[in-house]
C-alpha cells in the first residue's frame, strides 16, 4: 500500500528505511519520513538484484559504486546507515533477507520504503513478514493519482496529450497559457541527417580508490555477463552528474534539436546528453533538468527546437512510460500482441553479422551499455520487429544490456513502443523501417556488406526484405491503420514476381538466422 504516515507523540521506535539502489536522493520519500535520531536507514548490494537478469557490469558497477557514495553522505550528516556490501560474509542475498537481518540486528519490527520501480521487487518487499510501509517515489513530475486521471476514459493513451498537460501544469515553455513559440512540438525540425562533424564528448570521469574497488569486485563476480566495465568514467555521485548536465547545456543543448535522430559510426553519442542513468538512479532531478534546458532557451543561447526536443523527452515521454507501465500492471512484460516467438538471435550478444547497423549498435552496447534512442528504436529494435522475435526475448535483452534501464522505464519502451507487442497502448502503428531510413539518419550502410539500395537479392539489405514480409504478415492488423494505408498502396502496386521473389528471400533470411548462421 502507498500511504504517508504519522509518528506517536513521544514514541521512540526504530524502524528500518529502505533505500534501493536507484533512489539515491536525499529527498527521496522514504528518507523524507524518517527520523535521523532513530531511524536505521538499510541498503544493501545483493545478489538477488544484481543477478535476477544478467545485467551488464558496467550498470552493476555504476549502480554499486554510486550507493556507497550516497551510504557515505548519509552516514556524514548524521543516518544510522547498515550499508552490506556484495562480498560480505553476513550478505543474506536479497532485499528481504537484508530487511530480515536488520530487523534481528535492531528490534526494528517496521519497515518505511520507497515504492520500487519493478512489480517484481515490489511484491518481494511487501511480502517481507514486517510492517512495511510503501511511499510512492516522489521523484517524478505525474504521481500515479495524476496519471490515472488524464487516462480515464480516453480511447487512445496518447503521449502527445499527456505532454501537453503537463507542460501546462510545470509551466515550462509557456508564454501564459500559450506554449513558445506557438506550437507544442517541434519533432518535425529535429530530424536532420548526420552533420559533418561532431565536437562534443560527455564529461569523462576518472575512476577514485572507491569505485575502482567497484570494478574490480564486477570484474571478478560478473566476468561471464555481457559487456565490459572497463573503461569507466560515468558520473556517480550528484556533484558529478551536476557537472554532466552544465557540460550538455553549454555545449550540446544548441545542437540536439537538429541531430537528436542521427547516428555516427565514429562518434557514439553525438550531441545526447548520457544523463539518463544519472536521472534513473536519482542523482538527478527530472525538473531541474527540464529548467536548465528552459533557462537555456530563455538566455537565447538554445534554440526552441533543442529545448522543447530534450524536454519532451524527461517531461513527457519519460513521465509517460512511468505512467503506462503502472497503469498497465505486472503482467505488461509478457504481452505479445503480433504472436513474435522467434528466438533472439547471437547476433544481439556480438555475434557475426554481415549488417554493420547491427553490428556497430551490439559492439557499442557492449562496450559502452549505452545506445542513443533512434539506435535502440530503429536499429535493434526494428530488426527484432521485422524478424519476428519473440517480445519478451527482446525486453529481457534490454533490460540487461542498458544502463539507464529499470524495468518502469524499460517494458513500455520495448514492449509498447518498440515491439508493438501491447497492441497499440502507446504506439498508433509499429515502428518499422526499410533500410532506406537507417541510411538517411546515419553513415552506416556505405561499410556494409549489404546494398541499401537493393530491394531483392543476395545482396539487398535485410531491413527491405524484411519490411515488406513483415507488412504482408500483419496485413489483416495494420491495412486500415491509416498511418499505414500507403505502405500496403506501394506493396500492392509492385509487380506480382517482384512481391514473390521478396517474400521468399525474406523467408529464406529468416530462416538461416533462426538457425544460427551469420547473416
Amino acid at each position: 500500500m502507498l500511504l504517508r504516515l504519522g509518528r506517536q507523540a513521544g514514541a521512540v521506535v526504530t524502524r528500518l528505511i529502505l533505500v534501493l539502489g536507484d533512489q539515491l536522493t536525499e529527498d527521496i520519500a522514504a528518507l523524507r519520513e524518517a527520523d535521523r535520531e532513530t531511524d536505521v536507514v538499510v541498503m544493501a548490494e545483493v545478489a538477488a538484484e544484481a543477478a535476477y537478469v544478467a545485467h551488464h557490469p558496467k550498470k552493476i558497477a555504476l549502480i554499486f559504486a554510486a550507493m556507497r557514495k550516497f551510504a557515505a553522505a548519509l552516514q556524514a550528516s548524521g543516518w544510522d546507515v547498515r550499508y552490506t556490501r556484495l562480498d560480505d560474509p553476513a550478505n543474506a542475498g536479497s532485499i528481504p533477507g537484508e530487511l530480515l537481518r536488520r530487523a534481528g540486528e535492531t528490534g526494528a519490527d517496521t519497515v518505511i520504503a520507497t515504492e520500487p520501480g519493478e512489480w517484481r521487487l515490489i511484491a518481494a518487499v511487501q511480502d517481507v513478514p514486517l510492517r512495511v510501509h510503501l511511499l510512492e517515489d516522489n521523484r517524478f513530475l505525474a504521481s500515479h493519482a495524476d496519471f490515472e486521471s488524464w487516462a480515464m476514459g480516453r480511447k487512445a493513451l496518447r503521449m502527445e496529450y499527456f505532454y501537453r498537460e503537463m507542460r501546462r501544469r510545470t509551466g515550462l515553455l509557456m508564454d501564459g497559457d500559450a506554449p513558445a513559440g506557438g506550437q507544442w512540438n517541434y519533432d518535425s525540425e529535429n530530424r536532420k541527417p548526420p552533420p559533418g562533424g561532431v565536437d562534443f564528448h560527455p564529461v569523462a570521469f576518472t575512476p577514485d580508490e572507491s569505485i575502482e574497488e567497484v570494478l574490480t569486485l564486477v570484474e571478478h563476480r560478473f566476468a561471464d555477463s555481457f559487456g565490459d566495465v572497463r573503461p569507466f568514467t560515468l558520473p556517480t555521485d550528484r556533484t558529478q552528474a551536476r557537472r554532466a548536465l552544465t557540460h550538455f547545456i553549454g555545449h550540446a543543448l544548441p545542437f540536439f534539436g537538429d541531430y537528436q535522430d542521427a547516428m555516427l559510426t565514429g562518434h557514439r553519442t553525438l550531441f545526447h546528453a548520457c544523463i539518463s542513468s544519472s536521472l534513473n538512479i536519482g542523482l538527478l532531478d527530472p525538473m531541474e533538468v527540464c529548467r536548465a534546458a528552459e533557462d537555456a532557451y530563455r538566455a537565447g543561447n538554445v534554440p526552441l527546437n533543442a529545448a522543447e526536443g530534450f524536454i519532451r523527452q524527461i517531461l513527457g515521454w519519460r513521465e509517460y512510460v512511468r505512467g503506462i507501465y503502472f497503469l498497465e500492471g505486472p503482467d505488461y512484460t509478457s504481452r505479445n500482441a503480433l504472436n513474435h516467438r522467434r528466438k533472439l538471435p547471437p547476433l544481439y550478444w556480438g555475434g557475426a553479422t554481415r549488417m554493420n547497423c547491427l553490428a556497430h549498435a551490439v559492439r557499442q552496447t557492449k562496450e559502452d551499455a549505452y545506445a542513443h534512442h533512434i539506435q535502440r528504436l530503429m536499429v535493434t529494435g526494428n530488426f527484432a520487429l521485422l524478424a519476428g522475435i519473440d517480445p519478451a526475448e527482446v525486453h529481457e535483452w534490454y533490460l540487461r544490456v542498458y544502463i539507464d534501464a529499470f524495468e518502469w522505464v524499460e517494458a513500455p519502451n520495448t514492449i509498447g513502443m518498440s515491439q508493438f507487442a501491447d497492441g497499440g497502448i502507446i504506439a498508433s502503428k509499429p515502428y518499422v523501417s526499410s533500410g532506406a531510413y537507417i541510411d538517411r539518419m546515419s553513415d552506416y550502410c556505405g561499410d556494409c556488406a549489404y546494398d541499401v539500395k537493393a530491394k531483392t537479392g543476395t545482396d539487398a539489405c535485410p531491413f527491405n526484405l524484411l519490411y515488406w514480409a513483415f507488412l504482408d504478415r500483419h496485413r489483416a492488423r495494420f491495412e486500415k491503420n491509416p498511418r499505414m494505408a500507403n505502405m500496403y498502396r506501394t506493396w500492392d502496386k509492385l509487380d506480382a514476381d517482384r512481391r514473390a521473389a521478396t517474400l521468399s528471400q525474406a523467408q529464406d533470411f529468416l530462416h538461416r538466422l533462426s538457425q544460427g548462421e551469420a547473416v
